[in-house]
């Protein structure tokens, strides 16, 4: 069965939040005059939620391949 179309929605939201999350670590890192301990959970929880984000889209990728493609019908 063909799943490519059902799968791309995920990864293109997937792939913006990652690349938001990765420019607001970024633009942290490169912020003159914060406090380290600022600066260090301002670039620790962004890079944390691209991360769960990725985690996310591979969840969702394998109930897409499974078959599962409507989360709400078990509800």
């Amino acid at each position: 069965m063909n799943h490519g179309k059902k799968m791309i929605a995920p990864i293109i939201i997937t792939m913006l939040l990652v690349l938001y999350y990765g420019g607001l670590a970024i633009v942290f890192i490169l912020c003159p005059g914060i406090p380290f301990l600022l600066r260090l959970l301002t670039i620790v929880i962004p890079l944390a939620l691209a991360g769960t984000m990725i985690g996310v889209l591979v969840s969702r990728i394998r109930e897409i391949k499974g078959g599962e493609e409507d989360d709400l019908s078990k509800y």
